[in-house]
């Protein structure tokens, strides 16, 4: 009987060891990317595993340095996706209650993520939803915003957003859509590459629909109105 209270004893211990220890392994997966590249993603092994079945896919994917892409891409990011990216923490509190609100009252259900959101799922996590991988998702934007600046974390986001089917980053978007290095892009291209994010297997950037070129021109205004890439100095 005293060795199967002491094993008991064991047992909980380690089950309060347990979130110490995966805190620790999260740690230790986003702690180094503050200087090291990631050279993938979970969302880019999830689709290169799809792919196996597909005889003409081909994941594409070129890092680059921020200095190497454009300034408009960037700031047309921002504009699209996180206008507040500067000044939060990696959750917009404000964008979140008005998507409860707007979702309670059976609009059409919208998201709140922010780009340090973004980057977490995308690196580490999968894809839909759950109040278990938002949970998890959660952790991982914490030690992001808190070991990362936001600097990288844009870097990182531009280095590993899907911009269409396969095609992961500024730069194999840019060479896939324009034919040209993410240096090279035009304001109206990195407007256009920001349009499809929503979405990147729906919409085009290379033959964008009424809707692209609506958000393409709504993200330029935008991006003027926040005084264009001096807003994220």
């Amino acid at each position: 009987m005293a060795e199967e209270t002491k094993g008991k004893r064991r047992w909980l211990r380690r089950l309060l060891w347990l979130p110490v220890w995966v805190a620790a392994l999260m740690l230790l997966q986003v702690a180094p990317l503050r200087w090291l590249d990631p050279p993938t993603s979970m969302f880019m092994l999830i689709r290169q595993a799809e792919g196996i079945g597909e005889p003409d896919f081909a994941l594409r994917q070129d890092w680059r340095d921020l200095e190497d892409i454009a300034e408009c891409l960037p700031i047309s990011v921002v504009a699209a996706e996180d206008q507040t990216f500067p000044a939060h923490s990696g959750f917009d509190l404000r964008a979140i209650e008005k998507a409860l609100d707007t979702n309670a009252e059976g609009g059409r259900v919208r998201g709140a993520s922010t780009l340090s959101q973004q980057v977490a799922k995308n690196l580490y996590l999968w894809g839909g939803g759950g109040y278990l991988r938002k949970g998890i998702e959660a952790v991982y934007t914490v030690l992001v915003e808190s070991f990362w600046s936001k600097r990288r974390i844009l870097e990182v986001y531009l280095n590993i957003a899907e911009f269409g089917d396969g095609i992961y980053g500024a730069e194999a978007a840019a060479q896939a859509f324009f034919g040209k290095p993410a240096s090279a892009l035009s304001p109206a291209e990195c407007a256009r590459l920001a349009a499809v994010l929503p979405n990147p297997k729906s919409y085009s950037a290379v033959r964008p629909g009424p809707y692209v070129q609506r958000r393409t021109a709504w993200i330029l205004r935008q991006v003027r109105q926040l005084g264009g890439p001096a807003y994220l100095d």
